[in-house]
């Protein structure tokens, strides 16, 4: 994701981006039945797994920017931050639901057929992308080879303040907050010693919140304003991310990742909506693309470094070490740039107003 999300972005920019994402997944579809088919033969040796599972990430990184990029074209304005949300709250609670419609099917069957179902379940989301409509793609007047249409989405992505501060801000949440996703499992079983039933809770608890949290935003967006309410979700989540890090018990913890996921999915679905309202149409995919290379890759290394530290230190201070420190960048940010904060704010201007970044030669 974090290597070919911008190439996948760069094309959702130059094709039709409703058959880009048929396309890449049709490539999912193929490689999960693959998956399946080297089950059922017995022939699912680690190196074939591997080897299969990456060609399936790379059609999601080819086709996850074109999969960003549609959205504003499928709902009113008013609407995308309520439809962003949604989308962050069902992926978080598939992250649920998936693991425990496994479970079911392994009991009950087996990997082949658990593989199976898997590679089906791709043909609903080909049945919809065969009946949506979405307007033609507005394509930026550039030319040149794949390489500098990236670097001029780069550019547009730093030509406004608002996409950049976003991109900044998910950046630093990846960073400091994000791997607390990862760390369910060390927190369940080194800090409240339970088994791996813990850490089914914890990540039901935080999927749960995600979905509350969804719901929740749209109501609040239109009475306090979306800005408001990113900045109040920046402000309220570290302290958030605090009440888990010093939870005693499972039940405590559960109900703290509950609100940690509600808060969570306000960042992200917040951030992503600043660039979407800020871009304009012909550079969507590559400044989504980028915002996703700044989640994508931040996150492992933070989650590496809190892991790491975690084993010398304590995750309980790790974790909540890092919630004060992102809590000081925002308070910092608030207290000495508040202007920083106001670019958020969608622009005066229609997106396919905004000013593109100044043209390149073409590449030789």
């Amino acid at each position: 994701m974090g290597l070919l999300t911008p190439i996948g972005g760069a094309m959702a920019d130059r094709v039709d981006r409703r058959m880009l994402l048929l396309l890449t997944t049709v490539g999912e579809t193929a490689f999960a039945t693959v998956l399946a088919v080297l089950a059922a033969i017995h022939h699912d040796s680690p190196v074939a797994v591997t080897l299969t599972v990456l060609a399936g990430g790379v059609m999601t990184a080819l086709g996850f920017p074109s999969y960003q990029a549609l959205v504003p074209a499928l709902v009113p304005r008013e609407d995308l931050l309520g439809a962003i949300a949604l989308g962050s709250a069902q992926w978080n609670f598939g992250r649920v639901v998936g693991p425990a419609l496994a479970g079911l099917v392994l009991v009950l069957g087996s990997y082949t057929l658990a593989f199976a179902l898997n590679a089906i379940s791709f043909f609903a989301v080909i049945i919809a992308l065969l009946l949506v409509r979405v307007p033609p793609l507005e394509v930026a007047a550039e030319e040149g080879r794949m390489w500098s249409r990236i670097a001029s989405g780069a550019r547009a992505a730093w030509a406004d303040p608002g996409c950049r501060t976003a991109i900044a801000l998910i950046g630093v949440t990846a960073l400091l907050v994000s791997p607390f996703i990862g760390l369910i499992p060390a927190v369940a079983l080194k800090l409240l010693h339970e088994g791996e039933g813990a850490t089914a809770t914890l990540v039901t608890a935080q999927g749960l919140g995600a979905v509350g949290g969804a719901l929740l935003i749209t109501p609040l967006a239109a009475r306090y304003g979306r800005r408001r309410l990113l900045v109040a979700s920046l402000v309220v989540m570290p302290f958030l991310v605090l009440l888990y890090a010093v939870s005693p018990t499972l039940p405590t913890a559960a109900v703290s990742l509950f609100l940690v996921g509600a808060g969570y999915i306000g960042v992200l679905s917040g951030l992503s909506t600043a660039v979407q309202l800020r871009v304009s149409d012909a550079y969507r995919g590559r400044v989504m693309s980028l915002f996703m290379v700044a989640l994508g890759t931040v996150y492992p290394l933070g989650l590496v470094i809190q892991g790491t530290l975690g084993d010398h230190v304590s995750l309980r201070v790790v974790t909540a070490g890092t919630a004060a420190l992102f809590l000081a960048v925002v308070a910092g940010v608030a207290g000495l740039r508040p202007e920083v904060l106001r670019t958020l704010d969608e622009p005066a201007s229609a997106p396919g107003d905004v000013i593109a970044p100044p043209a390149v030669a073409p590449a030789t």
